[in-house]
């Protein structure tokens, strides 16, 4: 059972940190109180925090008899209700300032949890659930959040506002100078509370008194149970995935199209490979042409970087197992099979092999970096990696080129429809995580860290194990420091989801509010659907720097200039021309005859008139102006539009330079059917991220608004 502090005790936590609590005392002891005072008397139970559900709060003047009779009364009750009596607080009454017609009383709660401490700060008050249904409360992640932020952004929200007489027909109740004092002072109190082991500081309500002064009426805390220490995975985990040099594989039978035998013919495409790998396989020294061991212990001495294994479930955790015990053998192994930390491991084979990985770890034994389980596959495009069971002939071989997207999945089936939607993203890593065993996607982000390389991270989460959040926020916050772009879609976010993800993935549900909030002050971009997180690594595929800013829409269609003047809004508003740039464009549309069909203004509406030249005139004209982004929208029934593939590569190629020797970012909507898709393919191999509408490319761009700079 949790063990919360007495009132007294969270009081006198209170007044450290600067935060000016009731004056108070035992009832039984000497009391500072005049008689006759008003005061609060309330009594105190072990366990006992809604004190007013159990008659344990009482206003009375400070008569001792009549308050040792109340007290007595609230011991019957609180002792019929379950609680152990620990006595009666007697409180001073403090005058409460107000603002007639407004609620003015605060919620400020401060929990440490997967994202450390974190603190809410609203409406409170008896009426404060119904009051935070319009009216949230403020959600700080305490180490992501400066007092000044905290600051600025109290000032806004309506409870500020109504304390610093900021509304119509108000007076300010406080000053900015007391308000952002009592900010400093909650944000020495979560150091000071992490110091002292507790997990729960609480005050509700607090009130303003008649000097301006935030005074908690009442107080609540409780000291946690120390989290266990994880052991990340070791060091260089990620060379070994990106830059294999032998690999072995164990599960491959004689049977064509099994898991095994697909492995292994998709690894036998990685020129990388040629004479480095070898298969675990008892009693044959050498099948399908290819070295063979009997088993792992003859990896000890002539190790390899990564090791799959494509057994049952049972024979992977004891393979591991037999790996750790003999100390090496393997920097990555990989659990192709399920049921090991999901919905089908009726064995506690997830925890067991956890807790072995870990207690190895404490003890400062060798272990492997593990990845899986329900490992998919990932590839390396560079050297023509696929570990997958996936046939080549269900999806196409990874590009050869490579790219600047490391694309991070805890859903194998996920990574491979993204791959498919979006054969033109220039991937550099996909990796299908499964379970997180033990290697996680804060893990993977912190090593990604030492490669510049990657430029754009792509993460699909169902949810963060205990512990994960919090690294993932702080390497997610370095990655933005570094000019890179998170993009995250979170599965998962319902109780429903979150029943899916555990029974495949064994996620971990988590606050919603509290994830979002710590993600995006941490700098994450977060796409609310999958459409917006597939258009936003389109844009990113193309422009790895993007940044928000405004967006000129250049189209032939009324209808997608009146759809992107609707969507547009900061941080990608709708450009506008200064005179300069719209007398540029003036002379563009009258140069190509377009004068007295098109006014020169954005979103601009060239008509069906105009032709490939009309539109790069256009475009080119706008190359010098504020706008960093350009969505060129392409109906293409016209007849002054060339649509056959072959026939739009020099437009498409033009765009293309332009974007590069602008620095600009140009985006293609072609709004039509299929029969259009090699036209739009010609855009895609110039490099121009496409989308099918004018809604799905301003999704992608809004998806890509960061969450802090």
């Amino acid at each position: 059972m949790p063990a919360f502090l007495s009132e007294p005790d969270v009081y006198g936590l209170l007044r450290k940190a600067g935060i000016n609590p009731p004056r108070h005392g035992m009832l039984g002891t000497t009391l500072a109180f005049e008689s006759g005072q008003p005061i609060v008397l309330k009594g105190q139970g072990v366990g006992l925090l809604h004190k007013s559900d159990h008659g344990a709060v009482r206003f009375l003047p400070n008569d001792p008899p009549q308050l040792h009779d109340a007290a007595r009364e609230m011991q019957a009750r609180i002792e019929l209700d379950g609680f152990e009596w620990s006595g009666a607080l007697v409180c001073e009454r403090i005058a409460i300032a107000r603002s007639e017609g407004l609620p003015t009383e605060a919620f400020v709660s401060l929990t440490h949890g997967e994202g450390g401490w974190t603190l809410l700060f609203g409406f409170g008050g008896l009426q404060a659930e119904a009051i935070a249904e319009p009216v949230p409360p403020l959600c700080w992640p305490m180490d992501f959040v400066s007092v000044d932020t905290a600051f600025q952004e109290l000032r806004q929200h309506l409870l500020g506002r109504i304390w610093l007489g900021a509304l119509r027909g108000t007076a300010a109740l406080t000053t900015e100078a007391t308000l952002r004092g009592f900010l400093e002072s909650l944000w020495r109190l979560h150091e000071m509370a992490d110091e002292a082991g507790l997990d729960l500081v609480e005050m509700n309500p607090v009130a303003l008194d008649p000097t301006g002064q935030l005074r908690p009426l009442d107080g609540v805390a409780r000291r946690g149970t120390p989290p266990q220490r994880r052991r990340p995975p070791p060091s260089g985990f990620l060379t070994a995935l990106l830059e294999p040099r032998r690999v072995a594989l164990a599960g491959v039978s004689s049977t064509e199209g099994g898991v095994g035998r697909t492995i292994l013919g998709n690894l036998r495409r990685s020129s990388a490979l040629h004479g480095g790998l070898l298969l675990i396989k008892p009693g044959q020294a050498e099948f399908l042409g290819l070295p063979c061991v009997p088993d792992v212990g003859a990896l000890k001495d002539d190790p390899v970087d990564l090791l799959i294994l494509a057994l049952p479930a049972a024979a992977t955790v004891e393979t591991v197992s037999r790996l750790m015990a003999q100390g090496g053998g393997a920097s990555v192994v990989a659990l192709v099979a399920g049921g090991i930390g999901d919905g089908a491991d009726r064995d506690g084979l997830g925890a067991k092999l956890q807790s072995e990985v870990q207690n190895a770890r404490n003890g400062k034994q060798w272990t492997p970096a593990l990845v899986g389980a329900n490992f998919l596959g990932h590839w390396v495009p560079a050297h023509a990696l696929d570990t997958s069971f996936i046939p080549v002939e269900k999806i196409a071989a990874p590009s050869a080129k490579g790219g600047t997207v490391a694309l991070l999945s805890q859903s194998g089936a996920y990574l491979l429809s993204r791959r498919s939607q979006n054969q033109e993203l220039p991937l550099g890593l996909a990796l299908a995580l499964g379970n997180q065993i033990d290697v996680a996607i804060p893990d993977i982000m912190e090593a990604l860290e030492h490669r510049p390389e990657f430029r754009v991270l792509g993460l699909y989460v169902e949810g963060f194990e205990p512990g994960q959040l919090k690294v993932a926020a702080r390497a997610g916050r370095r990655l933005r420091a570094q000019g890179r772009t998170v993009l995250l879609y979170r599965g998962g976010r319902t109780a429903v989801g979150q029943a899916a993800a555990a029974s495949h993935t064994g996620a971990i549900a988590g606050n919603q509010v509290l994830e979002t909030s710590l993600l995006r002050r941490a700098g994450f971009c977060i796409a609310p659907t999958q459409l917006a997180f597939d258009a936003g690594l389109s844009w990113l595929g193309a422009y790895p720097g993007l940044r928000p800013g405004p967006v000129a829409v250049v189209t032939n269609a009324g209808f997608e200039s009146v759809s992107a003047g609707d969507l547009l809004a900061a941080p990608f508003p709708a450009a506008t021309l200064a005179a300069g740039a719209t007398g540029n464009l003036a002379s563009a549309l009258k140069g190509e005859g377009l004068g007295d069909l098109v006014a020169a203004r954005l979103p601009l509406d060239l008509t069906p008139m105009s032709s490939e030249a009309g539109y790069l005139k256009s475009i080119e004209s706008l190359m010098d102006s504020a706008a960093p982004i350009v969505i060129v929208g392409l109906v293409p029934f016209t007849g002054r539009l060339r649509t056959n593939g072959a026939d739009a590569q020099p437009f498409a190629q033009a765009l293309a330079g332009l974007a590069r020797q602008h620095h600009k970012a140009i985006g293609i909507v072609v709004d039509a059917g299929s029969d259009y898709d090699d036209y739009r393919q010609a855009f895609a191999e110039a490099g121009l991220p496409v989308f099918e509408r004018m809604e799905n490319a301003v999704a992608g761009l809004r998806a890509l608004s960061p969450g802090a700079t």
